[in-house]
């Protein structure tokens, strides 16, 4: 396997090639959640952690929203 790393707005992912499966998996390693992304292509590998990364933003935004809403009432 090789491996290599690639950036998207201040995240970082690690990534190897499985040969045998003709895969890239990839995982971001600078957060304390755990966001992964493949792809079969260079390009396609790409485009799944620039949308991974995304998608993880959305999430916190959604979440922070939620959370300085406060308790729900009853």
């Amino acid at each position: 396997m090789n491996a290599g790393k690639i950036e998207y707005k201040g995240y970082v992912g690690q990534v190897t090639f499985d040969a045998e499966a003709g895969l890239f998996h990839g995982e971001v390693v600078n957060t304390r959640d755990v966001i992964t992304f493949q792809g079969r292509s260079v390009d396609k590998l790409r485009r799944a952690f620039r949308e991974s990364v995304d998608e993880y933003l959305e999430w916190c935004a959604e979440r922070l929203a939620a959370a300085t809403r406060g308790p729900a009432a009853s």
